[in-house]
């Protein structure tokens, strides 16, 4: 008979990590840059107190990705044994986990649904759509003709969600409108209040909606507060209002919340994620401590003192200057390393050099391909021109699929052209 994971042997941890697992009471920010053992820490933080018989269900980590929280989970089920392995799952799971738990069975018999982002866009669009005829919301006339446009949506959508982010219902964003004299944000008041009773006529939910709800709910359910011994939060850097709000709930006051996190690594600001969750956490959670870690295994000297030479110019005001000093002084475990930067006038010339320079490590250095690795800022505009240009020029490529728009898929691509030929050919017979 099959049984459970084989329990793994507790690594030896550093004076900084160790530090960070004998925390036992309080709010603990952990500054925690790439390579210093973030992972490894908080699952022995976690270890640690079911070894000393606290109970794994009341112990909660929560994180961003399922990739993340799988890692997580498996981790701990190595380090503890599958049965004594403490909750890992990210802020949506729980959150709707929390939501379906307090579902008002009278209202909705079946279970709220969440919606796709293509779900969701379709459904904005289609509302947009409808009030260009009957004009129910008294959009500004300037904005009107692009009440059907694609991109008048994507704002519309962030509006939403900004909005619900920030804890703020239809009568608020109102009158906050009102006050900055912005007859736009009054209208996506309207907008807003119309989009929510569309969303509970079909038992529905978009995700800011999701985690404005499970706020309200940790907010008015004092039980909830009482329901964790400690919270572990991996990323912190990455949470935005509603989430802080969430953690401050489920916490209480006084709570022990162990947050890692990176304030170089904040890079989410486009999806609502707030740095200045992580600079004023000592004003969000009271009596909070700071530190950090302060080894750096994965990157070597030189790299460390590459970044380090960025990171200079990158304030990080009211966290303390020791913890900070700490975080970005990192002592490294090996030496050697090089950093190179280049220049180019085109974006051409650029994705040439590129290719030369891996075609060149491969055929002179002997590096394998899957050795290498080119990492690009944005991925839906500049994956797709990499991929092709390193294809051309004899360099084999893979990219991550999560990272590639569906209709840029080798096995989409075609299939979506097919289907708009067909489609003027069909409108051309007509």
């Amino acid at each position: 008979m099959r049984g459970g994971p084989r329990r793994v042997e507790s690594p030896v941890l550093d004076a900084a990590q160790q530090a960070v697992v004998d925390h036992t009471t309080g709010p603990l920010l952990v500054l925690a840059g790439p390579g210093t053992g973030k992972t490894t820490t908080l699952v022995e933080a976690a270890a640690a107190r079911v070894e000393g018989g606290a109970d794994p269900a009341r112990i909660l980590i929560l994180t961003f990705s399922r990739k993340a929280a799988v890692e997580l989970r498996d981790r701990a089920a190595l380090r503890l044994g599958g049965a004594l392995a403490p909750q890992a799952t990210t802020f949506h799971s729980f959150c709707y986990g929390l939501v379906r738990a307090h579902q008002d069975t009278d209202l909705f018999n079946d279970p709220l649904r969440l919606l796709s982002g293509p779900e969701q866009d379709v459904m904005v669009r289609t509302l947009l759509e409808g009030q260009r005829e009957i004009r129910s919301i008294r959009w500004p006339d300037d904005l009107r003709a692009a009440l059907t446009t694609r991109g008048f949506a994507d704002e519309v959508r962030a509006v939403l969600a900004r909005a619900r982010e920030l804890g703020l219902g239809p009568g608020a964003l109102d009158a906050f409108a009102s006050r900055q004299g912005r007859p736009d944000w009054k209208a996506a008041a309207a907008f807003l209040s119309e989009y929510l009773d569309v969303l509970d006529m079909q038992g529905t939910l978009d995700y800011a909606e999701l985690l404005h709800r499970a706020v309200l709910l940790a907010e008015r359910t004092p039980a909830l507060a009482a329901a964790y011994d400690v919270i572990y939060v991996d990323e912190f850097q990455d949470t935005d209002a509603s989430q802080l709000r969430l953690l401050r709930a489920l916490a209480g006051p006084g709570g022990t919340l162990v947050a890692f996190g990176d304030p170089d690594q904040s890079i989410y600001a486009f999806r609502g994620a707030d740095i200045n969750n992580t600079l004023d956490f000592q004003g969000a959670f009271p009596g909070a401590a700071v530190r950090a870690l302060t080894v750096g295994r994965r990157s070597a000297a030189n790299l460390l003192a590459a970044t380090r030479l960025l990171t200079t110019r990158m304030p990080v005001p009211r966290l303390p200057s020791e913890a900070v000093r700490a975080h970005r002084g990192l002592t490294p475990t090996r030496d050697g390393g090089r950093v190179e930067v280049y220049t180019y006038p085109t974006a051409g010339a650029e994705l040439d050099d590129i290719a030369d320079i891996l075609r060149r490590a491969h055929l002179e250095d002997g590096v394998p391909w899957q050795d290498m690795a080119v990492l690009v800022r944005a991925g839906g505009r500049t994956l797709p021109t990499m991929r092709r240009a390193l294809i051309a020029s004899g360099v084999p490529a893979e990219t991550d699929g999560a990272d590639i728009p569906l209709r840029h898929e080798p096995a989409v691509s075609p299939l979506l052209t097919a289907l708009r030929a067909a489609s003027w050919a069909g409108c051309g017979r007509r």
